[in-house]
């Protein structure tokens, strides 16, 4: 039975503001200044709570409608108590309004081709079972989980069943494009054109106009959006000394989602360097103690612990798939051969030596080195990265023609920004040597090491003219964007498949998409089938029980 719009709207809203509800509810306990969090703060601090609580039940239980449906009548209580409490309601409803013109991209027909391949089937898994071991024996995506899968697995939840398993996207995109949009609209308050004022208004520009399409979002985008915010906070916290300890929970908050959403991005805990160097610098060691004081930096390493395990207990490795992480000496194991073949098809793909109609004669030789330069920029950088620079060149140029002026300043010297602009050459030499794909971190290094630099130039300018006006009209295009390409993809989803999302606007599930699960089951229902009749199972996964825990290991040839 299909859900009607309606349904899918309110259950929308409800999950929403259970976000904001627990985001109130940590703030509340941990005695975090509000003055420094608002809503949409509030609403991140939400799903990472909610991401550590996915992480910890599942250990112990099956995140089915009754574990599901508690979660989020806490939440929902939770909101309305400080709802009531709250003064200035309306910038809670300013939010609501903003998710309700966000609705429109969680509309859709068909996903991407890894949410049937292994987001949706592992987050299905989540609600099925408690957490096993050796689950990535069933498919290699299962060795890479996100923490996304963990945020989504918690609304399956009674009528809507597992229609919004991709309600995170949209929760961290509209969460952190509601930031920008904030900071945006604080600075024009305070007539103050900042960098802050100028990277916020690029940064959600670009969100809305090119990460318009949730379907799409993946375990990538919504990491990449949370780095934008990461930088300015990393920024802020060097250069101004208020609400220090509220600046440290946000970027403890914030790095601890980017890791969670994908392992790589522990590379990006660089970027929070840049803060110490300059903390110790200054001889301000009593910031350095207010990190490791915060009760955010322990749930910080609870949230780590549990990726770690979680990540051990699928494959046998801490960080699938560098080898060095794996134990190959456990019975559910990945064998390190494999893992260092599925590291090679990885970097083959990225560097364009793969796709479902190419393979390079010789995968070895090709990744090795520069070996895959030259096909590289033929079949992936004029394909795909050169549209990309193009696109946010031209978003660069109309910034620049808006805002001009002939005066000028000397450029802003703010502190940290030659550390962090290092750090990030260094991730673009990573990314570009080991996995050049944009969607391993190409958008934001590409992004960043344009709009920063753009943004400390425009800075320098004074006496802009119509600041306010030209603001609002470039909000109002890159949300009429965000609505038309939405609107065409539905319109050519209702041409191509008959789609009516105003009959039915969830997307679609096949069969396909539960295929892990019904191997899952069948070979736990037929153990005792297969101990009495062996010559009968063919199967290559057996399973064992022990502490109570199901553990899939590869049977011996």
């Amino acid at each position: 039975m299909s859900l009607d719009l309606f349904t899918f709207i309110i259950f929308y809203f409800i999950i929403i503001n259970s976000t904001i509800g627990y985001g109130y509810l940590a703030a509340h306990t941990t005695k975090v200044d509000l003055k420094f969090f608002n809503y949409s703060f509030l609403g991140l601090l939400g799903v990472f709570v909610l991401v550590i609580v996915s992480y910890t039940s599942h250990l112990f239980f099956k995140h089915n409608y009754i574990h599901n449906s508690i979660i989020l009548i806490i939440g929902i209580l939770s909101f309305v108590y400080f709802f009531l409490r709250e003064k200035k309601k309306i910038n809670l409803i300013k939010l609501n309004i903003f998710f309700l013109l966000l609705f429109i991209s969680f509309i859709i027909f068909k996903s991407h081709d890894d949410f049937s391949y292994y987001h949706f089937p592992y987050t299905y898994y989540l609600t099925q079972s408690e957490i096993a071991f050796g689950v990535g024996n069933f498919n290699h995506g299962f060795r890479t989980p996100s923490s996304i899968f963990y945020l989504n697995s918690i609304f399956y939840l009674p009528i809507i069943k597992y229609n919004f398993f991709q309600i995170g996207a949209i929760l961290i995109m509209g969460f952190s494009s509601y930031q920008f949009f904030y900071l945006v609209k604080e600075k024009l308050k305070k007539k103050k054109y900042d960098k802050f004022f100028f990277l916020s208004l690029f940064f959600f520009m670009f969100t809305v106009i090119f990460f318009y399409r949730i379907a799409e979002h993946g375990t990538d985008r919504s990491a990449q959006i949370l780095i934008f915010l990461l930088i300015i906070e990393l920024l802020i916290i060097i250069n101004f000394d208020k609400g220090i300890k509220e600046r440290i929970i946000k970027i403890l908050i914030i790095l601890g989602l980017v890791i969670s959403l994908k392992s790589f991005y522990v590379l990006y805990l660089a970027l929070s360097f840049p803060v110490f160097y300059y903390f110790i610098k200054e001889k301000k060691l009593t910031n350095i103690l207010l990190i490791f004081k915060s009760y955010y930096f322990y749930l910080f390493l609870l949230l780590f612990g549990n990726i770690l395990f979680v990540n051990f207990a699928n494959s046998g490795c801490l960080i699938y798939p560098v080898s060095i992480t794996c134990f190959d000496y456990f019975s559910w194991s990945i064998p390190l051969q494999e893992v260092s073949a599925m590291n090679d098809w990885y970097e083959q793909w990225s560097k364009a030596g793969a796709n479902p109609n190419f393979r390079v004669e010789n995968p070895q030789e090709y990744i090795q080195h520069f070996n895959w330069v030259n096909n590289w920029f033929h079949e992936y950088f004029f394909t795909k990265v050169s549209d990309f620079i193009f696109g946010i060149l031209f978003l660069t140029v109309i910034f620049l023609l808006i805002f001009r002026s002939k005066e000028r300043n000397s450029f802003s010297n703010y502190k940290g920004e030659k550390f962090i602009y290092i750090i990030l050459l260094i991730l673009l030499f990573e990314w570009f040597y080991n996995h050049p794909s944009l969607r391993y971190g190409g958008y934001q290094l590409l992004c960043l090491l344009l709009f920063l630099p753009v943004s400390n130039f425009l800075s320098s300018k004074k006496h802009f003219k119509n600041v306010l006006f030209k603001t609002n009209i470039l909000l109002i295009i890159g949300i009429t964007i965000f609505f038309g390409r939405n609107i065409n993809r539905l319109i050519n989803e209702n041409i191509k498949y008959d789609f009516n999302p105003f009959v039915s606007p969830a997307y679609r599930i096949t069969e396909d998409h539960f295929s892990v699960h019904n191997r899952f089951k069948d070979i736990v229902n037929n153990k005792l089938f297969c101990k009495t009749y062996q010559n009968k199972c063919t199967n290559n996964i057996d399973v064992k029980q022990k502490y109570g825990y199901k553990i899939f290991f590869r049977k011996s040839i």
